[in-house]
């Protein structure tokens, strides 16, 4: 026989005490609308970066990658795991055999190195990564020859902000 009080318990409010340590949580309601062009920072020729959460104490970013018709994220590779989630399009890696579309879940263990082209579908390309760590950015041979960090993205979405006329604190509602 099914216990009513603890069926209405279980939909009644948490009433306690909140941390005052506590980060306030990030909700963004349609986060790979087209509503604002403003929230999209350029990251290179036909691709773009929408922030949703940088974590300055766990060096980690989310955020969504969006590409207009074909392009290529350089041969990168990670010291720590990656996770992605495509939305819309189809991308690839160079040096793996298949192919993300909408749907698609990629795990990226550290140490991978990979190219990511994206294919030019009609439509735009739309993943979610959840970055831990850098993107080292690699040659052909494995050289170094740059990075990305939460730190170095909050330094970009910054600029980018300040540029657009949404200003360089906008950076400051994805940050925890």
């Amino acid at each position: 026989m099914l216990d009513k009080t603890k069926t209405n318990d279980a939909m009644k409010p948490y009433q306690g005490p909140i941390s005052p340590f506590a980060l306030q949580e990030i909700f963004i309601q349609d986060s790979f609308a087209d509503d604002d062009e403003r929230l999209w920072a350029p990251l290179g020729e036909n691709r773009w970066s929408r922030p949703l959460c940088l974590n300055v104490s766990q060096g980690y970013w989310v955020h969504l990658n969006r590409f207009r018709g074909s392009g290529v994220i350089s041969c990168h590779r990670h010291p720590a795991p990656v996770h992605g989630f495509v939305i819309q399009g189809k991308w690839r890696y160079l040096e793996h055999d298949w192919v993300a579309g909408p749907g698609s879940y990629i795990f990226e263990p550290p140490g991978d190195v990979h190219t990511l082209v994206a294919e030019d579908t009609g439509e735009d390309t739309i993943t979610l990564f959840h970055m831990t760590g850098a993107l080292i950015n690699c040659d052909s041979e494995g050289n170094t020859t740059g990075y990305a960090d939460v730190f170095t993205r909050i330094e970009a979405y910054t600029e980018h902000f300040e540029n657009v006329g949404l200003g360089a604190d906008y950076v400051k509602n994805f940050i925890r």
